[in-house]
């Protein structure tokens, strides 16, 4: 992350993220899958990296370089794709709202607090109830605890998805996607970058 300056002098906080170009190694159609979508392949790569099957995969979609992460995209019309087409930040637009998906940092086994920001215990008057999770459930009726309790475990390292973040730049020559804001995960990690849905209540 970084900032970036409007002409109004406001500091604005961004991530730059390296997108693409990505490469489209399958089309789906409803004809053929059910359903209609393109396949990308980001990130070249070696031989040793990939199995003889993701191997095989990219040659019969007529790929000419091996390509370390594939990702499927639905679309509403893969007839307007092409097997081997690059996809780069041109299909974006400074302005554009995105949807960016990636895997959390992963914070390891945390409690109630951290986890799930439960209240604290009373820390005087004698209470030993500080960061304890509280009762879970009954006793006799119902004997046992609900599923989904929320109670200490691991946090982090799922799949998030950041909604509606605005594009601030858009630089074709270098690859590059200036978003407002943070998106999941850590420095270096892989995002997935789409036009933004409609999701919930409109207003």
């Amino acid at each position: 992350m970084t900032q970036i300056f409007s002409p109004e002098g406001l500091a604005i906080p961004v991530t730059v993220v390296q997108a693409g170009p990505c490469t489209v190694t399958q089309i789906k159609t409803q004809a053929t899958d059910g359903y209609n979508a393109i396949q990308l392949g980001y990130l070249p790569t070696t031989e040793k990296h990939l199995t003889r099957a993701q191997r095989g995969h990219l040659s019969k979609a007529g790929v000419t370089e091996l390509l370390r992460h594939l990702r499927e995209f639905r679309v509403d019309q893969p007839e307007a794709y092409q097997l081997g087409q690059k996809i780069t930040v041109e299909m974006f637009s400074p302005g554009q709202l995105v949807d960016v998906a990636g895997t959390s940092i992963g914070r390891g086994f945390a409690g109630y607090q951290k986890r799930h920001h439960f209240g604290r215990g009373p820390m005087s008057h004698g209470s030993k109830n500080h960061r304890r999770p509280g009762s879970i459930g009954a006793g006799t009726t119902p004997g046992r605890v609900f599923p989904g309790m929320r109670m200490a475990g691991r946090l982090g390292g799922g799949r998030v998805t950041t909604r509606k973040l605005q594009v601030v730049q858009v630089d074709p020559e270098r690859d590059l996607l200036v978003i407002k804001g943070c998106v999941p995960g850590v420095e270096g990690g892989l995002l997935e970058i789409t036009p933004a849905k409609q999701v919930g209540n409109k207003r």
